[in-house]
């Protein structure tokens, strides 16, 4: 089998796994003589999906033969699939021919289990030595890192990358048993834990020794499958926020389960996968890394699940009318972050220019504020926008998510989704109302 044929297939098997976005940084030889490609912010090329993916790197993984029997995973060693392994050199050669043309600014390098992961965690360490030694690549590295390897390779491999990642899969441990039998929840945390360490103490000795090794220098994520499982919202939220304060993780990425086999402990072939979900997720992440909500003010016990007709931002906000409307002039910061419609910029900017000026209306559409929604939620010195009436039918009526139900929900370039019926406002109405 040749590099192509190779290629075709593992780029094919790794098309599951989304976690894969690269975040500049400046390694440690980048002022050497010589070597090719660079990792700084101007230097990749960036190509992001509606929800922050990232696909400008040539991802794939080094073999798809796998040892563990995933019950979800296409790459499962009982599922009747073709098969290619990488060499070390094949690898590092077609990412670098890749590169000289043009291609690709970096690789996101992942792997089914050959053998062992402490086996196959040392080919992926020889490719990328190959990479960086032999040819002097300076370009952007993720590596995935396999639960179950020795830590001293793990520590080896942070060593060559930007950025690792362990893929946490599912959002307990129940299903993990029940559906990965060969992995286990303290087998995926350790390596986590591993990484987050090394990370710090990396960071301490750069402070004292500027050209000391860099360690995994772009932080490390995680990816879960959403949709395989029977966890709500709010639990796979709660996981989500834990790992952020736990692990200090840059990104956790949701995959909305794609029903590749037929399972009795999987939802049927037939299922569409939960795209809606998944862009829910990320627009609560986003929440929870910028505009400073917990899991559970988005979500809680009570109503464990998104609201398919608005944002998470827009459905807090129409349960909590009774703190608004808010008066621009005078809210504090935080206050403006709950506003549908104003984001972490153009809180900024209100802060900054109410201290010179009186804002207005017009003001803040040019501040970058989206009046379309915040209008019903603030006052601009005392008042409300000219001529707005409301109530909160027409309020819930505007603020309907125009994209949660076409085709811009849809995953990077992995299916097409066929065409979805627009649902309409008063079914909106009336799913709110029954929820509250």
């Amino acid at each position: 089998m040749d590099t192509m044929e190779k290629l075709t297939i593992l780029a094919d098997s790794a098309k599951y796994d989304v976690a894969c976005t690269s975040s500049g940084v400046d390694r440690a030889d980048a002022k050497s003589k010589g070597g090719m490609g660079s990792a700084v912010a101007c230097g990749i090329c960036h190509t992001f999906s509606a929800d922050g993916r990232c696909v400008s790197l040539l991802k794939v993984l080094l073999t798809n033969i796998c040892a563990y029997d995933c019950s979800y995973c296409v790459n499962r060693r009982s599922n009747d699939v073709p098969r290619a392994a990488f060499t070390p050199r094949e690898l590092a050669d077609l990412t670098i021919g890749f590169y000289r043309r043009n291609y690709i600014e970096g690789l996101f390098l992942s792997s089914a289990v050959l053998i062992s992961p402490d086996h196959t965690t040392q080919l992926m360490i020889k490719a990328l030595e190959l990479l960086r030694f032999e040819y002097g690549f300076r370009g952007y590295i993720h590596a995935k890192a396999i639960p179950g390897t020795d830590p001293l390779l793990l520590q080896q491999l942070g060593t060559l990358a930007d950025r690792m990642s362990v893929n946490i899969e599912l959002p307990s441990a129940e299903s993990l048993g029940r559906l990965a039998p060969d992995k286990t929840k303290d087998a995926i945390l350790k390596p986590m834990g591993q990484i987050t360490r090394g990370i710090a103490q990396n960071s301490r000795e750069l402070v004292q020794y500027r050209h000391a090794p860099k360690f995994v220098p772009a932080g490390q994520s995680t990816q879960m499958i959403v949709g395989a499982s029977p966890e709500s919202d709010h639990r796979i939220l709660q996981l989500t926020e834990g790992l952020y304060r736990k692990y200090e993780l840059k990104r956790v990425f949701f995959s909305a389960y794609v029903p590749v086999v037929e399972s009795t402990l999987l939802p049927s072939t037939d299922t569409k996968p939960p795209l809606l979900r998944e862009h829910r997720l990320y627009q609560a992440d986003w929440l929870l890394r910028f505009y400073h909500f917990s899991a559970d003010e988005i979500l809680s016990e009570a109503a464990p699940n998104f609201n398919p007709y608005l944002d998470p931002k827009c459905n807090w906000a129409i349960h909590n009318m009774h703190l608004f409307p808010i008066e621009v002039s005078t809210a504090d910061y935080e206050m403006l972050l709950r506003v549908p419609g104003i984001g972490p910029k153009s809180a900024k900017r209100i802060v900054a220019c109410r201290r010179g000026a009186p804002l207005s209306f017009e003001g803040l559409k040019k501040m970058g504020v989206v009046l379309k929604r915040a209008q019903y939620f603030i006052l601009c010195r005392g008042q409300t926008l000219a001529g707005l009436h409301f109530s909160p039918e027409s309020t819930v009526r505007a603020l309907v998510d125009p994209t949660a139900f076409t085709l811009g929900v849809e995953q990077t370039s992995m299916f097409d989704v066929p065409d979805q019926t627009r649902l309409n406002a008063e079914e909106a109405v009336k799913w709110l109302a029954q929820a509250m």
